[in-house]
């Protein structure tokens, strides 16, 4: 478990053209550890635990190859608590489809349906990313009533604590990171969720689980890999929402799910970020 004094390394990259290239670059770096990211008008700025950080971890990035975009970058060491500075001068909260709001706990309260409060700190899922917004909206309209949810990734527990709210019975919300895992606790907590528990693991805890739907925003090659848990784990005519990967990868991620007979409903895409729905 890393210390909650950790020091964490402060990558500041600069981007031209700024997209597609701060979205892929956001992908890479979340394969090799780094844990949050800041998204401005002149490109990323992302975080990694000292503890984790070895000297080429920024080799073979795919970006850095690329002659169409110009990518430069500096770092400096930062405090937790000064990075927790920093997403409180910059977050701010979102609305969807007029219905929800996610907002952090110095926001004040607006008039919606469903007011999430969220307090991130180093977890991803503040709805701010398109992966996440998207996976929002296909739950506003998802009936959950009564259901059982699995949340894989849950990130801060935002997915999770939505689905809580949409009438789901039961919740399970799991990440493989410790930084996740008390984040989702703490932000189950901060907005009275009674029905959601969270683990701290990967797919290797769904072994005889059941779920009437099931939430994965991960990443387009854990997808791929845990698909088939996935569908181990659903009911009968289940549900299996899946974000965290571009368009261009969604006719893998389909045929994978049709090999498990899961069929391809709809999907809701945002900045070339693809939210797709599956049912048995």
């Amino acid at each position: 478990m890393k210390s909650k004094e950790s020091r964490y390394l402060e990558f500041d990259f600069k981007i031209e053209p700024l997209q597609p290239a701060g979205e892929i670059l956001i992908a890479e770096l979340a394969e090799r550890g780094f844990e949050s990211f800041v998204e401005n008008n002149q490109g990323v700025i992302a975080y990694i635990n000292e503890d984790d950080y070895v000297d080429d971890i920024l080799s073979e990035i795919f970006l850095f190859e690329n002659d169409e975009f110009n990518i430069t970058w500096s770092s400096k060491i930062v405090a937790q608590q000064n990075w927790n500075a920093e997403w409180e001068r910059s977050f701010q909260p979102i609305k969807i489809d007029d219905r929800c709001l996610v907002r952090a706990p110095f926001h004040s309260k607006e008039d919606t349906t469903y007011d999430i409060v969220i307090e991130p700190k180093m977890s991803f899922g503040t709805g701010h990313h398109e992966t996440t917004f998207m996976m929002l909206q296909h739950l506003l309209v998802e009936d959950l009533s009564g259901k059982k949810v699995l949340d894989m990734g849950c990130g801060t527990g935002i997915l999770a604590i939505l689905a809580d709210m949409r009438g789901a019975k039961a919740v399970d919300a799991i990440d493989i990171d410790v930084w996740c895992y008390n984040n989702s606790v703490e932000n189950v907590a901060r907005n009275n969720c009674k029905n959601i528990a969270v683990y701290q693991g990967d797919a290797s805890l769904l072994k005889n689980k059941k779920y009437d739907c099931i939430i994965a925003n991960i990443n387009r090659n854990i997808l791929l890999d845990d698909i088939s848990a996935y569908a181990n784990c659903l009911n009968a005519e289940g549900i299996l929402f899946l974000s965290g990967f571009y368009k261009e990868d969604l006719n893998a991620i389909s045929s994978k799910c049709e090999a498990h007979r899961l069929q391809f409903e709809k999907k809701i895409e945002k900045n070339n970020w693809v939210a797709a729905k599956y049912v048995f």
